[in-house]
């Protein structure tokens, strides 16, 4: 890249990093939060946006969003695909313990906004359905059918699979999880390099 292509590619970051960042503290302070809150993670300006419903326990522990099982599942499966850690971010729907799904939506559309990911994989019928409800601009519903890339917008494609949290303890339901998350593999081999 050019000196000012890297500029302002830097300044996008930290855009971005900061635009998280507020999202978080606000996350955090919102009523009911009480320390029972988790934040997504990784890079604000992922490709991939890994989106799931709810947290597990380890995860309101942390406070962060795929810490413990879901997550290592998560790095290993994307390692075999040979996708950039780097460019992943994963969240939940419901970042409270015990707020509702609408008062939730806000803070996704907040985050799908910041992080701009071309893909979104959608781990789960209650994250997809929640996804749909967000009515985000200019979307198209997405779908039920698992494994098979679909348009959510114009820029953003969707990927939906099992929910990553059900699939871990039988080994059917990590094949099932498998054979729809595999799909993401090819899509990430045809995206141009910057």
């Amino acid at each position: 890249m050019s000196g000012a292509a890297d500029d302002i590619a830097e300044r996008y970051l930290k855009k971005a990093i900061a635009e998280i960042n507020e999202l978080g503290t606000e996350i955090s302070r919102a009523p009911g939060a009480d320390g029972a809150h988790v934040l997504g993670s990784g890079n604000p300006q992922a490709d991939v946006l890994m989106l799931k419903h709810r947290p597990q326990q380890a995860e309101l522990q942390e406070g962060v969003a795929y810490f413990g099982r879901a997550g290592q599942a998560i790095l290993k499966s994307i390692q075999r695909l040979r996708i950039d850690p780097m460019a992943i971010y994963g969240t939940t729907v419901l970042k409270i313990a015990g707020e509702s799904e609408e008062d939730a939506l806000g803070w996704l559309a907040r985050e799908l906004h910041i992080v701009q990911a071309k893909m979104i994989v959608i781990m789960g019928e209650d994250a997809r359905r929640c996804l749909n409800a967000l009515q985000f601009p200019l979307s198209s519903p997405v779908k039920a059918t698992l494994g098979e890339i679909q348009p959510f917008t114009a820029t953003i494609s969707a990927l939906v699979t099992p929910c990553i949290d059900e699939s871990l303890n039988e080994q059917d339901a990590k094949r099932d999880f498998w054979e729809a998350f595999k799909a993401l593999g090819p899509w990430w081999a045809e995206l141009p390099p910057y």
